[in-house]
């Protein structure tokens, strides 16, 4: 950046220093990356000294075309402007530069200009760049966040863990978001100025980048593709040629990379923990402090009556009609954001939902919040953005109905705690599981839950299981944590708490779904006959072998059971419903010795194969932060293990494939 004709040689962004003060050194060492509402210094080179009555002007621009621009005042003023101050030390200039804790984030231009006493332009320096972020260490930035522990994880953190499954049975997925990763934090203003909004008007997009309810909403709208030039295609019918299925994503650099290097076009494919984690390494990057959320029986309420109403035939099979339902999900991620809520009521700051995965449409977009979590837990849905959507995900009945041949529905079940249950998020202390339900929710049956249902709308009445009245037959299943090519057994209980026997038709039916209740196809179905003594309770026994349900179930899918009891004197049917997942083998992950940083390492990655044939041309995919070579020497039968290979994997790789056949 020298310039030997002037007043100015050469400018010093001196990166390696304001980078570590700033903590965005992980982010680059060279390019100057500062944070807002905290000061940064350059020094000028200068050939001499500056002549008497002249001074120097500083002018910033902002966007591709300049659209904004900002004088810096030369003495501090008000709050809410930039201002620097000079010191001249021998051939050297100082300039510190104070930025207000709302300045706008992004790339910014730095004009230094040296002034006559009559104000003309006499020399101007004007190719220098950095980019300002938010700062979630200034006490006066909205995204202020108190705890350093909770910052290293928030927005220091490029290793997370993501939580799948089903409530009872939650299984842990390691993720690596990779914000600080080369090049990543210009992926993510890139995919600002890609939405419609910048697209549409860049001068007001520029201007509203102040503001993380605008920035983290855009986020939101932007990681999916529906309706823009989002970054992820999203997909659910098991289809994904031409793309990488969801399950196979272990980090979100990847996808950032590609939509990057396609010239914005959206990446396939994508579910929703993938756009969640998306989108926690955009938000992280640019300074908002994030957190991916599960939310285990999580409600897709369609039609915001608080309600999801499951329409069943008379074989219990979903009714297919076309029409967008209702539906209840195994589990869904989304985000939190940390921030201020200038735009709300007082008692709406903290932490924010933020779900990428498009659902319904929020304002002409497919996006959802930012909408304070608090609100959803005191009942308040007028505000914004997306409560009464969110309030359902975390709180919505859940009704079965079978559709009778002549059009009349009848009520089976009724379930008002089943939804919203273990809504977790990785532990700050380590790779834990915190449980973070009643920051949602009260209790359930405690007096401050009612009060909220009814503050909500929704009308609060007793829990049913479809008895009319106590001391009847309830039903229950139970089963154990199948391991996908085992067999297995579930039970179907009927209990009988009354004082005569009874006589029933049991109809029970497995069926292959989706983790968001897709079907895909029935495995099993039985209907018996029981007799149970009063005060007695009936077993039913099905047993589960691999070849029936392999026909309809893949690995990556959840089994569904329901069970459906109609008994004479019974006022109404009974029904339950059971979610299995199907776990994988475990992935044994061995390193002999001690590992050194830089040196090869040899790592022995095992499993052992529980299906009752032979597997063949899988893949290991070993990714960062492994950050470390890895030589796997033999593969046998059952036991299996990766062939001889060695890879460096280091800073800016991705992830480094290999392909085994398992022999007998």
């Amino acid at each position: 950046m020298a310039n030997h004709n002037g007043l100015i040689n050469d400018v010093d962004l001196r990166s390696h220093e304001n980078n570590l003060a700033h903590r965005t050194r992980e982010i680059d060492r060279e390019r100057l990356i500062v944070r807002r509402g905290q000061p940064f210094s350059i020094t000028l080179q200068c050939s001499k000294s500056l002549p008497p009555k002249h001074h120097l002007e500083l002018v910033l621009h902002l966007g591709k075309r300049d659209e904004v621009l900002i004088k810096v005042q030369k003495e501090r003023g008000a709050g809410d402007k930039w201002w620097f101050n000079q010191q001249r030390a021998q051939d050297e200039m100082l300039l510190t530069l104070h930025s207000p804790a709302d300045a706008i984030i992004g790339q910014y231009r730095l004009a230094v200009l040296m002034m006559s006493p009559d104000g003309r332009i006499l020399e101007k320096t004007d190719k220098i760049k950095f980019h300002l972020l938010f700062n979630p260490w200034c006490k006066d930035d909205v995204v202020y966040l108190p705890d350093e522990s909770l910052l290293q994880e928030y927005v220091m953190n490029e290793d997370g863990v993501i939580y799948m499954g089903t409530w009872d049975y939650i299984k842990s997925n390691p993720w690596n978001y990779g914000q600080f990763e080369d090049y990543v934090m210009d992926i993510c203003f890139e995919v600002l100025d890609n939405s419609k909004d910048a697209l549409k008007n860049s001068k007001m997009d520029v201007e509203h980048r102040y503001d993380p309810v605008y920035v983290s909403r855009v986020i939101t709208a932007m990681v999916n593709s529906n309706g823009d030039r989002g970054v992820l295609t999203g997909r659910w019918d098991d289809s994904y040629s031409g793309g990488v299925p969801p399950y196979r994503w272990t980090g979100s650099v990847p996808i950032l990379q590609q939509w990057s290097k396609a010239g914005a076009r959206a990446v396939k494919y994508g579910q929703c923990w993938v756009f969640a984690a998306v989108a926690c390494t955009a938000l992280r990057c640019l300074g908002i402090p994030t957190r991916l959320i599960t939310n285990f029986s999580s409600a897709h309420d369609v039609d915001g009556n608080l309600s999801i109403d499951i329409l069943l035939n008379e074989r219990l099979e979903p009714l297919a009609d076309g029409r967008k339902k209702d539906s209840s999900w195994n589990f869904h991620c989304w985000v939190e954001s940390w921030m201020k809520r200038d735009d709300l009521p007082k008692g709406y700051d903290g932490w924010q939902v933020l779900d990428p995965t498009p659902q319904e449409l929020s304002d002409g977009e497919f996006c959802c919040g930012p909408c304070p979590v608090t609100a959803i837990k005191e009942g308040n849905l007028g505000v914004k953005y997306d409560a009464p959507f969110v309030f359902a995900e975390v709180n919505a009945d859940i009704i079965h109905w079978i559709v009778q041949r002549d059009g009349q529905r009848k009520k089976v079940s009724v379930d008002q705690s089943g939804v919203g249950r273990n809504i977790s998020t990785k532990s700050v202390y380590g790779d834990y599981r915190d449980d973070v339900t009643l920051h949602y929710k009260y209790p359930e049956g405690s007096k401050e839950e009612r009060e909220v249902y009814e503050k909500a709308g929704r009308k609060v009445t007793e829990p049913t299981n479809g008895s009319a009245e106590p001391g009847h037959l309830k039903l229950s299943i139970k089963h154990a944590k199948p391991v996908f090519g085992t067999d297995f057994d579930v039970i179907v209980e009927v209990k009988n708490e009354g004082s005569r026997d009874a006589h029933a038709k049991l109809t029970m039916l497995v069926m292959a779904v989706t983790y968001h209740s897709l079907h895909r196809g029935e495995c099993q179905r039985q209907t018996i006959s029981v007799t149970v003594p009063a005060h007695k309770a009936h077993k039913e026994v099905l047993r589960l072998h691999y070849d029936d349900y392999a026909r309809c179930v893949s690995e990556h899918h959840p089994m569904r059971v329901k069970a459906f009891l109609e008994a004479p004197g019974e006022n109404e049917p009974i029904m339950t419903v059971a979610n299995i997942p199907l776990s994988m083998p475990e992935l044994l992950v061995q390193v002999p010795g001690k590992a050194f940083v830089w040196d090869q390492v040899t790592a022995y990655i095992s499993f052992t194969n529980p299906l009752p044939v032979a597997l063949k041309g899988g893949v290991f995919t070993a990714a960062r932060p492994l950050r470390s070579m890895l030589m796997v020497t033999y593969l046998r039968a059952r036991r299996c293990l990766l062939s001889s290979y060695s890879h460096p994997c280091g800073p800016g790789s991705g992830s480094s494939w290999w392909t085994f056949t398992v022999i007998d």
